[in-house]
């Protein structure tokens, strides 16, 4: 049954997209020295066409990691379109049948004096142990679940769709992760008090916030920058609980409060900010901000309080709802700022921790 309702899932939502190399490097380069003797998971990824699989394959040694584990599930779309292996018994290709790749070695094969992808490839053509089939690939399988239990660190694009059941394992079995998600879970039930509670964060993010992803669909919308396989998706941000150097940086404020700049919420007990870089330096207070502050947000310099967002209602405590003066108006739709009888954008309610004195 979860199979089904996880390939349910893939189907109706179309989710199945693949993160670019690219992007990958971009964003791995800050976590280097946490791989070091680790075991790594990637439990969405093809290892015939991951992205993540020929990171962490190529990059093997240079990270110094301990074993490789790549695991896809039953049906995956693009499965066998990439490295094009003949896999002795598996060359009925494409069967769609989940595999798992486990890697604790990777070496220069072809003694050509360096590590690559022929490299990569002759490893599984000819070692009966790296690669076997699954289940079904299921990341909630018992099988998948005992690879994720033998994990140090989890690096993946997971299904959005199945976002808040995908974070909710990896802190149940208490992994250390970096995973893609859209910026709007920041404001799920399941993962914002992860966030509040400084359990989960956001990492350096993608190039101008959006991301490029392929995708094998025929009737998705293309990027026009981009191949016609290409989909931009914006508003996508890499969650992680590893220490990066970006949570130690404060923001630099220079913006003083005046009431006029800085309306308040006719239903909480905070003012509204407009921008990120808006952020007053002298107000001691409750404040709005977008979402996007949490690319900045450094938790030694501010507070998060809670969330105006459609479902703090639903999900707040009531403790918060007091502390921010919450009161129930004809037009939050649910607990997002009002202003002047107008609802506001989703923001994060926050509160300076060092206010400057005027």
């Amino acid at each position: 049954m979860a199979n089904k309702n996880l390939n349910a899932a893939k189907t109706a939502k179309k989710d199945e997209f693949y993160t670019q190399l690219t992007d990958i490097e971009r964003e791995l380069q800050h976590y280097w020295p946490h791989f070091r003797d680790k075991v790594v998971l990637c439990n969405c990824d093809d290892p015939y066409e991951s992205n993540f699989f020929k990171y962490f394959a190529l990059r093997f040694n240079q990270l110094g990691l301990k074993k490789l584990i790549c695991t896809c599930y039953n049906g995956s779309p693009v499965q066998g379109n990439e490295l094009m292996i003949d896999f002795g018994d598996f060359t009925d290709e494409p069967r769609k049948i989940a595999y798992k790749v486990e890697i604790t070695e990777v070496r220069d094969m072809n003694g050509d004096g360096a590590v690559d992808l022929s490299d990569v490839r002759y490893l599984l053509q000819n070692d009966k142990n790296v690669l076997s089939t699954l289940k079904t690939g299921d990341f909630r399988d018992p099988e998948c679940i005992e690879l994720l239990k033998e994990a140090d660190i989890v690096v993946t694009n997971p299904p959005f769709s199945l976002f808040r059941e995908y974070v909710g394992q990896l802190m149940e079995f208490e992994k250390k992760f970096l995973v893609v998600g859209h910026q709007n879970a920041i404001t799920y039930k399941e993962v914002f008090p992860l966030l509040q509670s400084n359990q989960v964060w956001l990492g350096y993010g993608f190039k101008g916030g959006a991301a490029h992803f392929s995708s094998p669909y025929d009737d998705i919308a293309t990027a026009g920058d981009h191949k016609k396989d290409m989909i931009r998706v914006s508003g996508v941000n890499w969650f992680t609980n590893l220490e990066i150097p970006k949570r130690t940086e404060e923001l630099d404020l220079v913006c003083h409060y005046t009431p006029e700049e800085y309306p308040k919420y006719d239903n909480y007990k905070a003012i509204n900010v407009g921008k990120t870089q808006d952020i007053p330096c002298d107000y001691a207070g409750i404040m709005g901000v977008p979402i996007t502050f949490l690319d900045k947000y450094n938790p030694s310099q501010f507070e998060i309080v809670w969330q105006a967002s459609g479902n703090t209602r639903a999900s707040a405590p009531s403790y918060i709802l007091k502390e921010v003066g919450y009161s129930v108006h004809p037009e939050d739709r649910g607990g997002c700022g009002v202003i002047k009888g107008k609802r506001q954008y989703s923001r994060i309610l926050i509160r300076n921790k060092h206010p400057q004195q005027i």
